[in-house]
């Protein structure tokens, strides 16, 4: 995945004992999502958090914005295959990332943001290892009647949704619920009143409370 990659280091020179991956929505770019990293940093001392641009350019937003895989119908059969195409990719960069700090899935956690969540929930549960933990925002399980058959592993999910989301509704995050615990995936949900498509301090809390019991 040839992508601009933007990285948060430990601070100080400290040793990498985790990272996270933060996968950006459609329209946005890696910079975008780092400001979380910034809001985590200080309770994850010995962890880098990265947040790669998507693969292809956005035409939506021509101007700095990147995109897993086009969106043009909005449609369920849409989201599957935008997701198929772009998995092997995003696959790929995780193999390397994780090579590059010497760790094991067991020290990675996945943050997604809209597309980004559907594409963490994608490669994350068809890992032959388990990653730590996955965090979804305002997104959605592309494809969930596809999982049974192609599940491999279950790293603990925690999503979090908006109940004023008008770009992807709030139904997407109970859909979700119910065919990862299907499939034996322990998924926590958090539903915010009032919050549009975005992330609130609400949910900032809750997500580094599941990196950092998924991460130790």
């Amino acid at each position: 995945m040839e992508t601009n990659i933007y990285r948060l280091e430990p601070k100080g020179g400290a040793d990498v004992k985790s990272l996270v991956v933060l996968l950006h929505g459609y329209g946005a770019n890696g910079q975008d999502l780092l400001g979380l990293g910034q809001q985590w940093q200080p309770l994850f001392p010995n962890t880098v958090f990265i947040s790669p641009d998507a693969p292809e350019p956005c035409a939506m937003n021509p101007f700095g914005g990147f995109q897993w895989f086009d969106l043009t119908l909005r449609d369920p059969g849409e989201y599957w295959r935008g997701v198929v195409k772009a998995g092997p990719m995003l696959d790929a960069f995780l193999d390397e990332q994780i090579k590059q700090y010497g760790l094991s899935e067991t020290q990675v956690a996945l943050v997604g943001f809209s597309q980004g969540t559907m594409m963490a929930l994608h490669v994350g549960l068809r890992r032959a290892k388990a990653f730590a933990g996955i965090v979804g925002f305002s997104g959605k399980l592309a494809g969930p009647e596809h999982l049974k058959s192609e599940i491999k592993s279950k790293p603990p999910v925690l999503l979090v949704h908006g109940d004023a989301d008008d770009v992807l509704p709030v139904s997407n995050i109970e859909e979700a619920r119910v065919a990862l615990e299907a499939n034996g995936v322990k998924t926590k949900t958090h539903i915010s009143p009032g919050l549009g498509h975005g992330i609130d301090v609400k949910g900032l809390e809750l997500g580094a409370m599941h990196l950092k019991a998924a991460l130790g």
